[in-house]
């Protein structure tokens, strides 16, 4: 199998499945182009996207004998370290979105770690969820994010679909600031986001992602994984 040194020094097959760790602020189709290019292999893609604001493990499946392998891998369990914030509701369900709320300080003063831990407990098992309005889930043959940047989207009539959380747990919680840590490990297909959309919903205050890491696919893990520069 030929190998091929590039991107820092690391070392790419010209077939095969690389891990590796996304920065913040790329597309995971920006990975793919540097991927591409590092190796001269046109037949490249990846199983999972992460939005340009997440970090952490992206599996790319190099050469057309691994790109046709590609529903195996997006249909492994993941697992997710997220960083949200409560008191601000945004369009895209992350700091990167536009602020369509933002609630009294003294409110979300008032949330505890116990009320926020009473308030997981409905989101573990199977559960039903709305796919965000700026997500690349199609409906008929458009990309929603496409249509919601045109004001072309019904938000009461967004796509829903059911999925599995495994685990969701409370990791830390600040106070102060209202932001909070959670681990979770859920099927192929969840959207943090909303979870974290939801979660604010739930403890009528509003909440958004400000971090997020995708931390392992399967058995596979973002340590394992090459880490790219931005």
């Amino acid at each position: 199998m030929k190998l091929v040194k590039s991107l820092s020094n690391s070392i790419f097959p010209s077939s095969g499945v690389v891990l590796v760790d996304k920065p913040s602020g790329i597309t995971s189709h920006d990975v793919v182009d540097q991927i591409r290019k590092a190796t001269g292999v046109k037949k490249i893609g990846h199983a999972g996207t992460l939005d340009p604001l997440a970090t952490g493990l992206l599996i790319i499946l190099i050469s057309r004998e691994f790109t046709k392998q590609q529903s195996k891998f997006l249909k492994q369990d993941k697992q997710y370290l997220v960083t949200g914030r409560l008191g601000i509701t945004t369009d895209s369900y992350d700091i990167d979105g536009e602020v369509v709320r933002e609630d009294d300080r003294v409110e979300v003063e008032k949330v505890s770690y116990e009320e926020i831990e009473g308030a997981l407990q409905s989101f573990r098992g199977k559960i039903t969820q709305t796919v965000p309005a700026y997500s690349a889930v199609k409906v008929k043959g458009k990309k929603l994010y496409e249509l919601a940047r045109k004001d072309k989207i019904d938000l009461k009539k967004l796509p829903k679909r059911q999925v599995t959380i495994h685990l969701i747990e409370l990791v830390e919680f600040n106070k102060e600031s209202g932001e909070f840590i959670l681990k979770i490990e859920c099927s192929s297909g969840t959207y943090i986001r909303s979870l974290v959309h939801d979660l604010g919903k739930k403890l009528e205050v509003g909440a958004t992602v400000v971090q997020l890491r995708r931390t392992k696919i399967g058995n596979m893990k973002v340590e394992d994984g090459v880490k790219l520069e931005k």
